[in-house]
């Protein structure tokens, strides 16, 4: 069962299920809508109640006869823990080691080395800019009141300025250049092939084109929309993935059913 919280990046986790081949269900929690906090019932899959979740439902290997469910939180742990397990010969996790050099530090491939890098990137650096921009936005919307939002405003602006665009140009700028050097020749960040730091990258990015598309870099460069091609043009070929699409439309059909619910998957 993959527990989902609506309006969340959980869907990254839908997707890699789609690429990984695994038999799952969604369960789709609804966050408070004055609050956005999510429900108290997705505190009763995992203790702080956070999204996405993923339970794990194993055949029995024991003389009683019952099932093992294990429970998984955090997007990258979640992604390394299906990778490692299910998904050792697809393309979703590059090799980490030369052949002969397994286990040797100093002998992992540039794609591995890639792969684990942005499999911790994606959510330990990137993401954080993209909740400052998410927060920062609050402080100029319909959620102050209008009294105060004048005030807030000029606060958000300079906030904006002073400590979240010098951020964002500094990560867009890197992924930039790891697109450019990338041996897929810019595909994916990796090399040649999708994998599960890219998925978990995706929402990130468009949190980006969402909240910070319209901020200037500079005179020469223009506005964030257009001073990283790379970046804008690799997340199209993300969401252009069928495996994209697929969890796209299961996630949707599930939330347009009212389905109150997490991740189920079922190990065979």
């Amino acid at each position: 069962m993959s527990s989902r919280l609506n309006e969340s990046r959980a869907q990254r986790i839908v997707w890699l299920l789609e690429e990984l081949g695994l038999e799952y269900e969604v369960v789709v929690f609804y966050r408070d809508p004055d609050t956005r906090f999510a429900p108290p019932e997705l505190a009763e899959i995992h203790a702080l109640g956070k999204s996405p979740v993923v339970t794990l439902t194993f055949p029995p290997a024991t003389p009683d006869g019952k099932e093992k469910k294990t429970v998984l939180a955090e997007s990258g742990f979640i992604a390394q823990y299906l990778t490692e397990h299910f998904g050792r010969d697809t393309h979703l996790a590059p090799p980490r080691y030369l052949a002969g050099q397994e286990g040797t530090a100093g002998g992992e491939t540039e794609e591995g080395m890639r792969y684990q890098y942005f499999l911790h990137y994606a959510e330990g650096s990137l993401h954080p800019q993209m909740m400052t921009a998410f927060l920062l936005g609050l402080l100029k919307s319909q959620k102050i009141p209008l009294f105060f939002r004048p005030i807030t405003s000029i606060v958000a602006d300079k906030l904006t300025s002073n400590y979240l665009l010098p951020n964002i140009i500094s990560h867009l700028s890197w992924l930039e250049s790891q697109l450019e050097t990338s041996s897929g020749g810019g595909t994916y960040l990796t090399g040649e092939h999708l994998t599960a730091a890219d998925i978990l990258i995706s929402f990130s990015l468009q949190m980006a084109r969402k909240r910070v598309a319209h901020l200037d870099v500079s005179k020469e460069k223009g506005k964030v929309a257009d001073a990283y091609p790379r970046v804008w043009e690799y997340l199209d070929r993300l969401e252009s993935e069928a495996g994209y699409k697929r969890a796209e439309e299961k996630v949707a059909a599930v939330e347009k059913n009212g389905v109150k619910s997490g991740l189920e998957s079922r190990v065979q």
